[in-house]
C-alpha cells in the first residue's frame, strides 16, 4: 500500500494550523509541519494536533524550505499544502484514490482564491492551476520565491478544489509584498538580472493592464480593480529595488 505525506510551512500560522492540520489528515495521519521560528503558538497546536514539526532558520529561500521536508519524509508521496489553504472533500477523495493506485505521475488542481472577504473569478487572483502532489524521490522546487517545482513525471489533473483563504487585511497583504519583492530582487540581482526606471514602471503598468483587462479582473468588480492596482504596485516594487541595488552596489 503506497503512503502519503502532507507537509505544510509555517511562521506564525496560530489562526490556521489547527484547521489545516485537521483538513490534511483526512488524507494520511503522516503529516509534517516545517517551522522556520513561529513565536506564537503555531509549533504547540502543530504538535497538539498530532503534526511532526521540525524548524529550519528562515534564509529567504522558500524552496529550499519545502526541497528540507524532502529530506525528512519516507513515504511514497508527497502534497505541499500551504498553512492558509483548504482541500474540498471531492479533492480529498482524489487524492487517496490517486495514492493508492500508486502511478509514477504528478498531481495537478484546481486553485480558488478568497482574499479581503470576496472569492475571485477574474484578474490576478483567479482560479489557477497548481501541482502539489509528487511521488517523493521525483520532484524538486526551485525559486527562492514564487516557488515552483521540478518534476518529469506526466501530470494528471484531479478533481476537486483547493481553497487558498489568503489576505485577510490590508496590511497583510502590504506586509508580505513586502517580504516577497524584496526576495526577488535580490533573487534576480544575484542572477545578474538588471532594469532601468522607464523599464520598472513599464513592468508595473503591463502588470495593471494585464490583470485588470487581458486577464478580465473588471469583471469581479471594485474588487477586481484594486485588485489589479496591487498588482501594478507589487511588480513596479520589486523592479524597483532591484533597480536600487543596481545603484547600491554600481
Amino acid at each position: 500500500m503506497k503512503t502519503l505525506s502532507v507537509v505544510i510551512l509555517t511562521k506564525n500560522e496560530e489562526k490556521n494550523i489547527v484547521e489545516v492540520i485537521n483538513n490534511a489528515q483526512k488524507c494520511t495521519d503522516n503529516i509534517l509541519v516545517v517551522d522556520s521560528g513561529s513565536t506564537d503558538k503555531t509549533v504547540f497546536l502543530a504538535n497538539e494536533c498530532g503534526a511532526e514539526v521540525v524548524f529550519r532558520k528562515w534564509d529567504n529561500d522558500f524552496a529550499a524550505q519545502r526541497n528540507f521536508a524532502l529530506a525528512k519524509i519516507k513515504t511514497d508521496y508527497v502534497l505541499y499544502l500551504d498553512a492558509d489553504e483548504r482541500m474540498s472533500l471531492e479533492l480529498i477523495e482524489s487524492v487517496k484514490n490517486a495514492v493508492a493506485k500508486g502511478e509514477a505521475k504528478q498531481y495537478s488542481f484546481m486553485r480558488k482564491i478568497e482574499a479581503f472577504g470576496f472569492e475571485y473569478n477574474h484578474g490576478i487572483f483567479a482560479p489557477d492551476e497548481v501541482t502539489r502532489l509528487f511521488p517523493r524521490t521525483e520532484v524538486k522546487w526551485e525559486h527562492k520565491v514564487h516557488e515552483r517545482p521540478v518534476c518529469h513525471l506526466p501530470k494528471q489533473k484531479l478533481s476537486g478544489t483547493l481553497m487558498h483563504y489568503t489576505y485577510d487585511s490590508w496590511q497583510q497583504w502590504l506586509n508580505k509584498a513586502g517580504q516577497y519583492t524584496s526576495i526577488w530582487a535580490e533573487d534576480s540581482f544575484n542572477k545578474g538580472k538588471r532594469v532601468g526606471k522607464s523599464a520598472a514602471l513599464t513592468h508595473g503598468f503591463y502588470g495593471f493592464i494585464r490583470a485588470y483587462f487581458l486577464q478580465l479582473g473588471f469583471l469581479d468588480g471594485w474588487a477586481g480593480l484594486y485588485s489589479s492596482l496591487q498588482h501594478f504596485f507589487y511588480t513596479l516594487l520589486k523592479y524597483w529595488k532591484l533597480y536600487e541595488l543596481q545603484q547600491k552596489n554600481k
